[in-house]
This record gives structure tokens, sequence and C-alpha cells, in this order.
């Protein structure tokens, strides 16, 4: 199982918002979801989502997304779906809004902090080739939102074994890293399956 974990400083915590450009770029975190499951025909199974909103009006909250074949494709139908989630939070409690689909008011810290016994990788240009590294089993990795990590969080995880990962010299969108980082696991293990 691969996670990816998208954290959106601005992305808004209640589901009363209309336009996704002013809800905090909840365009992004729409087209994270359909990127992270999404192939020609099939949805993947081996991937569970991570969001983590901090932006207004009651910041932090985690939505967490496990394969289901009735999550929606389309833009519009993604940013219903988030929208209603955001309506059925109860606070104190993580519900399960929808089948495969989780919320709570969760800090970016305390998720990580669940994975303390997994790989955790953030996406960073300075860091090993995604090629070249050698990845641990049942990855997670951090994907900023177009402002990337904000350096009040980095400072946060800070002393926590994360490794920095490149997918080359370019920057990508959101949506665009958690494909490709996608494509290079399948990838390798393609490849590898292959040596056996």
């Amino acid at each position: 199982m691969r996670e990816f974990i998208y954290f959106s400083q601005n992305a808004r915590t209640s589901g009363n918002f209309n336009d996704l450009m002013a809800a905090g770029r909840m365009d992004i975190a729409c087209h994270v979801v359909i990127a992270a499951f999404f192939l020609s025909h099939s949805l993947r199974e081996d991937v569970k989502l991570h969001l983590i909103f901090n932006g207004p009006p009651d910041a932090p909250k985690h939505l967490e997304f496990v394969y289901n074949p009735e999550i929606p494709i389309s833009k519009k139908d993604v940013s219903g779906l988030i929208k209603r989630m955001l309506f059925k939070y109860k606070k104190g409690r993580k519900i399960e809004a929808f089948p495969g689909c989780f919320i709570e008011k969760k800090s970016f810290r305390q998720l990580l902090e669940e994975f303390e016994d997994r790989d955790i990788y953030i996406l960073d240009k300075k860091g090993e080739d995604i090629r070249t590294a050698e990845l641990g089993e049942n990855p997670v990795f951090i994907v900023g939102d177009h402002e990337g990590i904000p350096k009040q969080e980095m400072k946060t995880i800070r002393g926590m074994e994360i490794k920095k990962i490149s997918l080359g010299p370019l920057t990508y969108f959101a949506s665009q890293t958690v494909v490709i980082v996608n494509h290079e696991l399948d990838r390798a293990l393609h490849i590898n399956m292959n040596k056996l």
C-alpha cells in the first residue's frame, strides 16, 4: 500500500463554498483525488490518500480516502464529495462520511506521527532521485499545494525521519506529482517482477 499526504495551508475547512479557487485552491485537492486513484478504465486499489486542510474556519481537518469503486471522476463531483464530507464532520470523532471516505480533526504532525514505523518521503527538487532511491515497502509521500509546505509546518516535523525525494529538476503540479510517483512505483514493481 502506498499513501499520499496532500497538505494545503488555505483549503477551506467547512463545506460552505462554491468557488473552488476562492476556497483555498480546492480545485488542486480535487485534481489530487482524481490523480491518486484513477487509471484508464479502472481504479487503483493500492492507494490511500490523506488531505490535510489548514484553512478557515475550523482548521485542521483530515480527509482520508481509500479504494471505493464509487469515487467520482469529475472535478465537479469530487468537489461535491469533499463539501459533503466537511458538512458531515462531527467534533471529537472520526466519521466515515461515505464508503471509503473519512473525516476528523487532525493536524499534519499528528498524522505523520501515526507513520513513525513507515518510510516517509517529502517531494523536493533537492532530494534523491526517485529512480535511484531505495524506497521502503508501503511508502508514504508528502505533497504540498501550489505554495508548498509552509516553513512553520516544516519546523514541526524536524527531528522526524522524513527523506527528501526528487522527480527531477522541474516543479510539477501536485496532481502531476502524484501521477508521476504512482508511475515510478508501478515501473519499479514491474521491473522487479521481471527479474524474478
